[in-house]
C-alpha cells in the first residue's frame, strides 16, 4: 500500500500529530451523506423512495463496497460525554444540528464515489454530500 505522511497541529490534545494518508491507487472511506432538510418529497412517494434508496443499498452490498449507513434518529437526542464522563443533554452548541441519512462506501477512486453518490441521490430524490475518509492505519 502506498502513503504518504503529512503533520498537522491538533487542537483537541493540544499538540502536532502526524497522520498518514492513502495515495489515489488504494481503497477509501466515503461518506455520502444529506440532511433531512434536503429530502422534500411528496409523502405518496416516500414507500417508492424506500425502496429505491434500499435498492441501490442492495447493490452496493452486492458490488462489495457497502461498509455501513442509515440514518440518524432525530426522536433520540445526542449528548455530549466528556473526557471524565460526564454526561450533558445535546451536542456543542457551536455545531450545525446533524441529522439525516448516510451511507459509506469502501472505493477505489473519487470518480465511483461520485457515481455511486449519482444513484444514492437519484434514488432519494435529494443531492448528496460527498466525503472522503482521511486513512488512519490503526483504524
Amino acid at each position: 500500500m502506498s502513503m504518504h505522511a503529512r503533520r498537522l497541529p491538533n487542537p483537541v490534545f493540544n499538540a502536532d500529530v502526524t497522520l498518514r494518508f492513502q495515495d489515489d491507487s488504494t481503497m477509501a472511506n466515503y461518506l455520502i451523506s444529506f440532511p433531512s432538510a434536503a429530502m422534500v418529497v411528496p409523502h405518496d412517494e416516500l414507500e417508492t423512495v424506500g425502496r429505491d434508496a434500499h435498492a441501490v443499498i442492495n447493490e452496493a452490498k452486492a458490488a462489495g463496497v457497502y461498509v455501513f449507513g442509515g440514518g440518524i434518529d432525530e426522536k433520540v437526542p445526542p449528548a455530549l460525554v466528556s473526557a471524565d464522563g460526564t454526561v450533558a443533554a445535546g451536542g456543542y452548541p457551536w455545531a450545525p444540528q446533524l441529522n439525516g441519512g448516510f451511507t459509506v462506501l469502501e472505493l477505489p477512486s473519487r470518480e465511483d464515489a461520485v457515481a455511486w453518490a449519482a444513484r444514492i441521490a437519484k434514488a432519494c430524490r435529494c443531492s448528496q454530500e460527498l466525503r472522503v475518509f482521511q486513512f488512519d492505519p490503526q483504524s
